[in-house]
């Protein structure tokens, strides 16, 4: 059974920081790129930080680069998501997806979320 667990949201002030977590089990997590999304009330769901398989180059939303790192431990199955300098910007759910292209067919997984709050 195929699982993505965040965790490591929670409530943090204008310029803390929060570090989260996404485990993964079910599938084979070295071979898939890894994500976080997030989603505001009443906004769609965009894309954070990206990873490769093997790490490496990693991407990210003009909006949080310099402040966001993403990255990766294959051994532990587990992708992370180090968020520094908070703003009143960044509240939403963050979620963590896998996402592998199979030739022309994507395998695709997500998580349940995980709330991230800034408090002014």
């Amino acid at each position: 059974q195929v699982q993505l667990v965040e965790s490591g949201g929670g409530l943090v002030q204008t310029g803390g920081s929060l570090r989260l977590s996404c485990a993964a089990s079910g599938f084979t997590f070295s071979s898939y790129a890894m994500s976080w999304y997030r989603q505001a009330p009443g906004k769609e769901r965009e894309l954070v930080a990206a990873i490769p398989s093997a790490g490496g180059s990693t991407n990210y939303a003009d909006s949080v680069k310099g402040r966001f790192t993403i990255s990766r431990d294959n051994a532990k199955n587990t992708v992370y998501l180090q968020m520094n300098s908070l703003k009143p910007e960044d509240p939403a759910v963050y979620y963590c997806n896998a996402d592998l292209w199979v030739g022309a067919s994507a395998l695709n997984y997500w998580g349940q979320g995980t709330q991230v709050t800034v408090s002014t």
